[in-house]
């Protein structure tokens, strides 16, 4: 019998010409989160959509080309592709004037949609909302990263309750990125030193509304294998890899938007992965201008706003030196710096061994800021380190308080409700506080209504998606079953789903099994747990707080009681964030830099819990939410934990249970209804990202843009001006002399207040005149921590000058009793400084 001859036939996909806007509407990331757009593919075949996780160019790629005709000849669908594609259309036309300076954003991570595995977390969903925003906001800003091959991991939990990381390759043919090409139609291309090769990246195009992304991908035959491997994995690899990527992000990233012919008038350095930004300006700056290293780095720093996201040292990229030279070391010199000079970009003393990627953004920024006002507080002590003999307290490092992207995160049935009661024009009007106060108008039984049908959506989610994993590990069929008979659609629900690190405390609902178990199994008031999230492959403490809940799932009284929900995502976060009565966050105070889950639950009439910690030190109200007080009892964690797990316990027993199931005679809680009510109308408003862009024009863009043009003008006027003066001051500043200090008796003594003492300082400084120098008076005190708080700062006033000689008086008047401390304080000063620590030097008396 012969054997037959096979040969390759390859059958691509085909869409009829009169169904073609379905591919142009596919490839801008606007679908994501438009319903009208996600209906539209969704009802080309439900089934496919569902396979392919609501990927619309590979659910175009999948469908038979049989179905494609139905389609063409169905009116009803033709037309509402019709409408989706020119909505678009107006969209887009609409963006074609774009507000305030052109800003340039950097981030190692994206978090978009699933199907663009770019993101781990928490950064990666913050800095795609706020590209979303960008867009629906008319912001002019165009953003890098780097395109990740097999992105971060996929999760799986064995049937022991281990994580198995899973890497899925990524077909750039499925996804919604194109090749980014130049005026002449080539693909675009850089290349960034490495020791003794070039590392070269290509640049691909995503296109969300009217913003373009650019990704930096290495993953090609024109590098060395392990090259390839730098934009294989986000977060991978090891720390020699991490500063690859971060040099390709850094320096790769300001080169990509040369060529492509970018002048931006802030960069956004949201962490301290891109913070090589600076280095590469100040090279450019140099070489095209011949400026001086000095004047190149006052125009980058004005230029540049360093956002961190990191409440705890070691959470900050930090390379040994050692590594860092054998990669960098060649830079120094591009820029006229000696070695020794170029690594104390990235230190706070010379004697670190580690160069610090935070301290390098912090060097190269004129403005820095935390993602919530008590993340700024936390980041002061974070860098304090770099600003000698400033107190915390009075470092210029303030707080854009993250918010999350109202169009992507709140449910379809909630829009429809807002549209409405709330009028046409809300959603393009989200800062008016009047629009979402009209929640309080709504029937309660309409919101009751609501919450359940959500609720009854994201029960019958999570039983497929629970029931296909757990028949995948061939877990026992008698305990699926028994655990999706009592999942309970009426029962009060709520959901932890988050990173598992550590000090997000998933453990502290667990230190009372016994308690827990008389919560969850009241007949007559059930409540069940809804956890989800994913440790870090190389935190094997994460991992192990993962096992544990899931073999706490199998115990008999918590089955169906308390799940684990495999994998989580973009997708399950929505469904369970909608789909929750309440949503609860447990971090060790103060490690939440924001947080954001729990804004894209509110706007959702979830309800939050959480340590007053992040974002919910400002977000809560009393009568809106229940929390933990933010400050701590026990420097004791355990003894913490045991206080604040018995808190959480005595607050779901005799506030959350009973508000929740004392229903009246139609079935609900006005009660409850009345909470869910002041989440919406109270807190939600303040918590989105078009709040949050607008903080960050008023505070950092536009006031960093305007000082930035005025350095630029007339040939870098201002500039040479400010650094020559800086030079001066530099050149004399150890020469300066303490001829006098005169200080009345009672300063030194004790002072009756509101009584008037005299104080008077000489100085002799030299070759500066006392137009160039402050003198003060700083005034603390102890704080309950041991530690010196700031009182008042009191200015003293050059009175007369003889020569080179200033007499510097103060009038010193208190009024609040009490035991202080002070200290005299010279600092240079001048007008066109942005801030006290822009010019570092300072002496204390």
């Amino acid at each position: 019998m012969e054997v037959p001859m096979w040969k390759k036939l390859f059958v691509e996909s085909n869409i009829p010409e009169k169904l073609a806007p379905l591919k142009e509407v596919s490839r801008n990331l606007w679908w994501a989160w438009n319903t009208d757009a996600r209906e539209l593919f969704e009802q080309i075949d439900p089934e496919i959509w569902e396979e392919t996780a609501h990927n619309p160019i590979d659910l175009l790629d999948k469908v038979s080309y049989q179905r494609f005709l139905e389609l063409e000849g169905d009116d009803v669908f033709v037309n509402k592709m019709n409408a989706v594609y020119t909505h678009l259309h107006k969209y887009l036309g609409d963006r074609k004037d774009l507000n305030g300076p052109h800003i340039a954003y950097f981030s190692m991570e994206y978090g978009l949609h699933d199907s663009l595995k770019i993101f781990s977390g928490g950064l990666g969903i913050l800095a795609g909302d706020y590209l979303k925003e960008a867009s629906d906001s008319k912001v002019n800003l165009v953003a890098v990263g780097l395109l990740y091959r097999y992105g971060y991991f996929k999760q799986t939990i064995s049937v022991h309750g281990d994580q198995m990381a899973n890497y899925d390759a990524q077909q750039f043919n499925k996804v919604p990125v194109q090749p980014a090409l130049d005026q002449n139609g080539n693909w675009v291309e850089v290349a960034v030193e490495l020791p003794g090769r070039m590392l070269k990246a290509r640049l691909w195009e995503v296109k969300i509304g009217s913003i373009s992304l650019y990704l930096l991908d290495a993953d090609y035959d024109a590098n060395r294998e392990d090259d390839r491997f730098v934009t294989h994995h986000l977060y991978g690899g090891d720390n020699e890899n991490r500063l690859k990527q971060e040099m390709l992000l850094g320096l790769g990233g300001i080169r990509a938007l040369r060529k492509l012919g970018y002048d931006s008038e802030i960069y956004h350095c949201n962490e301290g992965h891109a913070a090589m930004i600076g280095l590469e300006r100040v090279k450019d700056f140099m070489a095209e201008h011949k400026l001086t290293f000095a004047q190149a780095k006052e125009l980058v720093r004005a230029s540049t706003l360093f956002t961190t996201h990191t409440p705890v040292p070691a959470g900050h990229d930090a390379f040994y030196k050692d590594l860092f030279q054998g990669y960098m070391g060649s830079f120094a010199a591009k820029i006229g710096l000696s070695w020794d000079d170029f690594i104390m970009l990235g230190k706070a003393k010379p004697e670190e061994d580690h160069f610090n990627m935070s301290f390098l953004a912090a060097n190269m920024s004129q403005g820095i800021n935390g993602v919530s006002w008590l993340h700024g507080e936390v980041s002061k002590d974070i860098l304090k380190d770099l600003y000698e003999g400033f107190l915390p307290e009075e470092l210029n490092i303030g707080y854009v308080t993250n918010g999350v992207h109202y169009p992507t995160w709140a449910a379809k049935e909630w829009k429809e409700l807002h549209l409405k009661y709330f009028g046409d024009s809300f959603v393009e009007n989200q800062l008016d506080s009047d629009l979402w106060d009209k929640i309080y108008k709504v029937p309660d039984e309409e919101v009751w209504k609501m919450k359940k049908q959500l609720k009854a959506k994201m029960i019958d989610y999570i039983k497929v998606r629970f029931a296909d994993s757990w028949i995948k590990r061939h877990e026992n069929p008698k305990l699926i079953s028994e655990v999706l008979n009592r999942l309970d659609p009426n029962a009060l629900t709520i959901g932890f789903a988050r990173r598992f690190a550590t000090y997000k405390r998933a453990h502290l609902l667990f230190r009372n099994l016994d308690r827990l178990s008389r919560i969850v199994n009241d007949p007559e008031r059930p409540v069940q747990f809804i956890f989800a999230g994913k440790a870090h492959p190389a935190d094997k403490a994460g991992q192990d707080l993962i096992k544990y809940i899931v073999e706490i799932s199998k115990r008999p009284e918590f089955i169906g009681k308390i799940i684990f929900v495999q994998n989580y995502d973009i997708n399950l976060a929505k469904v369970l964030l909608q789909g929750v009565d309440i949503w609860l966050n447990t971090p060790t105070r103060p490690l939440e830099a924001s947080g954001t889950s729990g804004e894209k639950g509110v706007m959702n009439g979830t309800i939050h819990f959480s340590v007053l910690d992040g974002w919910w030190v400002e977000g809560y109200k009393e009568g809106s939410g229940w929390a933990l007080p933010m400050e701590r009892t026990y420097d004791v964690q355990d003894l913490q934990d045991e206080l604040d797990a018995d808190t959480i316990y005595n607050i779901f027993d005799h506030e959350i249970i009973p508000t929740y199931y004392e229903q009246n005679e139609k079935g609900y809680s006005e009660e409850w209804i009345k909470v869910v009510k002041n989440t919406i109308g109270q807190v939600a408003p303040n918590f989105t990202t078009t709040r949050m862009i607008r903080d960050y024009q008023d505070r950092f863009y536009d006031p960093q843009a305007s000082r930035y043009l005025h350095l630029l003008a007339n040939d870098f006027k201002m500039t040479r001006e400010l650094v020559a003066w800086k030079d001066k001051v530099a050149t004399a500043w150890n020469q300066i002399e303490v001829v006098d200090i005169q200080l009345s008796d009672g300063i030194t003594n004790a002072l009756k207040i509101g009584e008037s003492y005299p104080a008077k300082v000489v100085l002799d400084l030299k070759t500066l005149s006392p137009d160039d120098i402050g003198l003060e008076m700083v005034i603390t005190s102890v704080g309950t921590n041991g530690q010196m708080e700031l009182v008042e700062t009191l200015q003293f006033e050059a009175e007369k000058a003889e020569g080179s000689v200033t007499c510097y008086g103060l009038e010193i008047t208190l009024m609040d009793p009490g035991s202080y401390n002070y200290g005299l304080r010279m600092y240079p000063k001048n007008e066109d400084l942005p801030h006290r620590q822009d010019f570092k030097y300072l002496r204390w008396l």
